[in-house]
């Protein structure tokens, strides 16, 4: 045993070495790290790039076959699983119909590579040698990413040019494996586990570039430039491209914090916002464990999206909903970000947690006008009309908040199960246990399981070991049990 972990701290001193500690305060390796060498090219909204992978086995298993997501294929013709729900199918599609892929041409370091999944949405990679625990490989994929005309997660806007998920990414590892999911159109089908990145995306130079992680190094080649960044123990990369960015900055507690915008009609007021909420959640909660956190304006047909150390924030929100978006997504550096869970099986965790750290803030936050016993009881009114409307229809109500996502009826029932029952089970349990119980036991699930990927058990636990019985309260809750 001895002899093993000393293995394992010399190939952690040896990554170190070679990845320089950008973006991350003195926190534990990671198992995997990115090497991403990319080009936009705007005339024909592809991505052509190359992914080398090093991979250590930091599981307890033997492993010949590496899984990595294509989520870009969901945006495929065609595709059995599309991304953009048909409530906002005419929002997202402004231009009409559009689409996009992840094509792969090569895999070196590989026995064998093929694309599998039920919708062409995973590379299977067959290793040359089985890695044994604390063994370590490289591979490098060679990839083209088509970008659909879409306002969402991936694609490109009427302003902007939206890359997440745009590489292939390792699926997250749990106990039956590598974790393998379908792009649902509801919730946030994206579990993977932390990792290490360093990206260096070639851009015309008159774009603007706003990434994950901290900008390194920044060289412009006549009409094009090469940004690199780099970030550690995030899972997962995003960057968000346009001409037309201005940018408002400012440090807090050592922290960068950048909001990019173009068509904010109060920039200030959101980037106020932003740096409110920033430091509600670092107080309340626990230190941001990263560099630079950055909220960028773009076209979403959603309120927001979150990915570690930048949020996507609608160019289509005003006002109090704007700001909504703000405290929601910056509320996931925390919840999802930091401290990961399974958000396909289990999405009340991640978001139920930001959607109350957020009436948190607003309770502490009179300015706003968005009061905690009026947004509870506005969650309580909707789960209720939910339960009713659902029971006179199907002539049954699943009110189970531990469910698959491909369970949702639709996202209204996704929304009444994950944001509004998950509000009531929060602002239960704070009732129950008390203020200074409830927010122990949130600072001691952060501090425990950042960078981890948790399930109920770490919150119940968290809970238990700052003097509160939660066991009963939330098992009702979750199985669908109790009624409210």
């Amino acid at each position: 045993m001895k002899k093993f972990v000393a293995r394992l701290c010399l190939i952690c001193l040896t990554i170190m070495g070679i990845f320089p500690l950008v973006g991350c305060k003195k926190e534990p390796k990671a198992y995997t790290r990115y090497e991403i060498t990319a080009e936009y090219a705007p005339e024909n909204c592809t991505l052509a790039g190359t992914a080398k992978v090093v991979f250590q086995n930091g599981t307890e298993n033997a492993i010949s076959t590496l899984k990595f997501q294509l989520y870009a294929n969901a945006y495929r013709e065609n595709a059995l699983y599309s991304p953009i729900s048909s409530s906002v199918r005419d929002v997202a599609y402004y231009a009409g119909e559009s689409y996009g892929e992840t094509s792969i041409s090569s895999v070196n370091g590989s026995k064998n590579w093929e694309i599998v999944g039920e919708d062409e949405n995973i590379l299977q990679v067959d290793l040359l040698e089985t890695l044994y625990p604390g063994d370590k490989t490289v591979i490098d994929i060679s990839f083209l990413t088509k970008l659909a005309k879409v306002a969402h997660r991936t694609g490109v806007t009427q302003k902007t040019v939206n890359l997440g998920n745009f590489f292939p990414i390792l699926c997250g590892y749990g106990s039956g494996g590598f974790y393998e999911t379908n792009y649902f159109s509801i919730g946030d089908p994206f579990y993977s586990d932390v990792a290490d990145y360093k990206v260096r995306l070639t851009l015309p130079k008159d774009y603007t570039v706003a990434a994950t992680g901290a900008a390194q190094e920044e060289r412009v080649l006549e009409s094009k430039k090469v940004c690199t960044m780099s970030a550690l123990n995030v899972r997962d990369f995003a960057i968000v491209l346009s001409k037309s960015f201005r940018v408002l900055h400012a440090v807090l507690g050592g922290v960068e914090l950048y909001y990019y915008y173009y068509a904010d009609k109060e920039p200030n007021r959101t980037f106020d916002a932003v740096k409110e909420t920033f430091a509600y959640y670092e107080k309340t909660f626990g230190g941001y464990p990263y560099d630079s956190y950055t909220v960028v304006e773009t076209g979403l047909c959603y309120d927001g999206a979150s990915y570690p150390c930048l949020t996507m924030l609608s160019d289509n929100v005003q006002d109090k909903t704007r700001i909504r978006a703000v405290a929601h997504e910056t509320a996931h550096q925390w919840w999802g970000n930091a401290v990961g869970n399974n958000p396909i099986e289990n999405a009340w965790q991640d978001e139920g947690l930001a959607e109350y750290s957020a009436i948190c803030f607003f309770e502490n936050h009179e300015k706003y006008e968005i009061k905690r016993e009026d947004e509870v009881t506005a969650a309580l009114k909707e789960y209720r009309s939910y339960y009713d409307v659902y029971g006179s229809v199907l002539g049954r109500t699943d009110t189970r908040m531990v469910r698959h996502l491909s369970e949702y009826v639709n996202e209204y029932e996704y929304r009444c199960l994950s944001y509004d029952k998950a509000v009531l089970l929060f602002d239960t349990a704070r009732k129950s246990v008390g203020n200074k119980k409830f927010f122990a036991a949130l600072r001691k699930y952060y501090k425990t399981n950042r960078f981890k990927t948790v399930n109920s058990g770490h919150l119940i636990g968290a809970f238990e070991k700052s003097g509160a019985d939660v066991h009963g309260l939330f098992d009702g809750f979750l199985s669908g049990k109790g009624i409210l």
